[in-house]
């Protein structure tokens, strides 16, 4: 159950919805409007206390140790 971000068409208020199947109706909350475009999602890393960014996937457990100048993906 994924969620999507869209802008409504008419009255270009942004908004989210958490779609449960592809034939769901979405519509506008501001304006009830039918018509909107879908936009790419943006993510953002959580921060470490010392500024970098945090994450939690490591070689050991099967993810990417990637850094800005290695990439431990082989």
């Amino acid at each position: 159950m994924p969620i999507y971000e869209y802008v409504c068409n008419d009255c270009e208020t942004r908004y989210e919805r958490l779609v449960m199947s592809a034939s769901q109706k979405i519509e506008c909350p501001k304006c009830s409007s039918g018509s909107h475009t879908l936009q790419l999602s943006v993510f953002s890393a959580g921060k470490s206390s010392n500024g970098s960014a945090s994450t939690s996937a490591s070689p050991a457990s099967g993810g990417c140790a990637c850094t800005p100048s290695t990439c431990g993906c082989n």
